[in-house]
């Protein structure tokens, strides 16, 4: 996890080399515990989420504090769940691992909560297409004990094999999920190419 990743001004996560956006989900609200900050570690958005072959990003519409995204490499989130309460909205909860900069100690960071819940229309687009995709994201890297794995690579994520997904997606016409059928970023000259602190890079 990242806090505050690097976005364009139109709020699309600036893409690592070799990721590929898979959707959008407008319409959700996301919570997470274990930010730094004066509102108790506990934050509360509205916003999108997008996710990717490496992360998920959720980007608020309005900041909280200094919050302003948060990002959730896949191959460090676990203990994923859908929840369908009788009283409330559908939501994931689950836990992701942070991104441990080389210079810094893990022991200083500590695994983070979250939930997504989607208020606004149906899930039933953006559930399958996250579980199918985190499913194979782990299957292709076979990375399953974050905790032998402190210094993993989230960008291994990106060698997983995402077009039979794509190519078998149900679109459910009460979900709001927007599909990428291609990349939606047109500064595609732009790429990461680490999850440490950097200005962005042109790739080669």
């Amino acid at each position: 996890m990242a806090v505050n990743p690097q976005l364009f001004p139109n709020g699309m996560p600036v893409p690592f080399v070799n990721e590929m956006f898979v959707l959008a989900r407008d319409g959700v609200e996301f919570e997470v515990d274990k930010i730094p900050g004066d509102h108790g570690g506990r934050v509360k958005a509205k916003g999108i989420i997008y996710l990717s072959n490496i992360r998920m990003v959720f980007v608020a519409n309005k900041p909280v504090g200094d919050f302003t995204a948060f990002d959730m490499p896949l191959l460090f989130v676990h203990d994923e769940k859908f929840n369908q309460p009788i009283f409330h909205c559908n939501n994931i909860s689950g836990l992701v691992e942070p991104v441990v900069p080389e210079d810094q100690h893990r022991a200083l960071y500590s695994t983070h909560s979250f939930k997504i819940l989607f208020k606004e229309g149906g899930c039933g687009t953006f559930i399958p297409l996250f579980f199918n995709l985190i499913a194979s994201v782990r299957q292709y890297n076979q990375h399953s004990n974050l905790a032998a794995q402190p210094r993993m690579d989230p960008l291994q994520a990106s060698q997983t094999p995402v077009d039979e997904i794509m190519r078998h997606a149900y679109v459910d016409p009460n979900d709001p999920t927007k599909i990428f059928l291609q990349q939606p970023t047109p500064e595609s000259q732009l790429r990461r190419r680490t999850y440490q602190s950097q200005p962005v890079e042109h790739s080669m």
